[in-house]
């Protein structure tokens, strides 16, 4: 899938539902975001007789960063991360704010704390690659943060052009539209949405990714403030008031039991 004329994006499958987010442009370089297995991936490089030139980690979960050290071994490449003395082997540490780098495109880099307290993103030509945070219909669990850290964190990346396509980590997105409904039953646009992703799915094609418009529409994650959606925690008992960070929690609580 492309997101520029100057970018390629293709989904490398690892594990039983993880994504690795190859990027390539046209001289053959490439770099690959969050290479949880080092094998799929030199297998790829292989078939496509690409050059690995940069290995992009969002956060430091092993399914994300497994294969960093075989893959840096084997091809030389440069390793860009987030601040976090347990992943071995980054070259460059990125911070929020930075500029980086990657096939001679700029990102820009966003810290988005809350699954994982060293998590970011990284932003550019119309692509967005936010590991577990933002996930299509859903968000990633918050395992070290709290919950008004993660909100935040996902406020920052609702506020980005509604044209992005949002990248994420794993193949959850027909759990999590389901949760959406139970959430947010009325809505017409998620409705549609679940049709279309399960019509992909038969087809063993991926639900992602998704475009941040959509996002925006369907994703009770990132719609804390909508009416219809704090109803319906209201009416299951599931928040306990009506501030952002209430509405976030209760959903959060309430999709980690579902």
């Amino acid at each position: 899938m492309s997101t520029s004329p100057n970018l390629s994006v293709s989904a490398i499958p690892a594990f039983n539902d993880n994504y690795i987010w190859c990027l390539t442009v046209a001289d053959g370089r490439a770099a690959v975001v969050d290479p949880g297995d080092p094998a799929p991936v030199l297998d790829a490089l292989q078939a496509q007789s690409l050059t690995l030139d940069t290995i992009m980690i969002t956060h430091h979960h092993g399914d994300h960063t497994g294969g960093l050290v075989a893959l840096k071994e084997a091809t030389g490449c440069r390793v860009v991360g987030p601040d976090n003395s347990a992943i071995k082997g980054i070259d460059t540490v990125l911070s929020d704010g930075d500029s980086i780098d990657i096939l001679g495109l700029s990102f820009s880099v966003l810290e988005v704390p809350g699954h994982t307290l060293d998590h970011i993103a990284y932003w550019g030509h119309g692509a967005l690659f936010c590991g577990d945070t933002l996930f299509a219909g859903g968000c990633g669990r918050v395992f070290e943060g709290t919950f008004p850290m993660m909100r935040a964190s996902l406020a920052k990346l609702r506020a980005l052009p509604s044209d992005t396509a949002v990248y994420c980590a794993h193949e959850y997105t027909l759990a999590n539209l389901r949760f959406a409904q139970a959430a947010d039953p009325e809505n017409t646009d998620l409705a549609k949405r679940v049709v279309h992703c399960q019509r992909l799915r038969e087809q063993d094609i991926p639900t992602v990714p998704s475009r941040l418009v959509d996002e925006l529409q369907t994703n009770p994650f990132l719609r804390w403030d909508d009416s219809a959606v704090i109803a319906q925690l209201a009416q299951h008992n599931r928040v306990t008031g009506s501030q952002p960070d209430d509405v976030f929690a209760g959903l959060r609580t309430w999709k980690d039991n579902f």
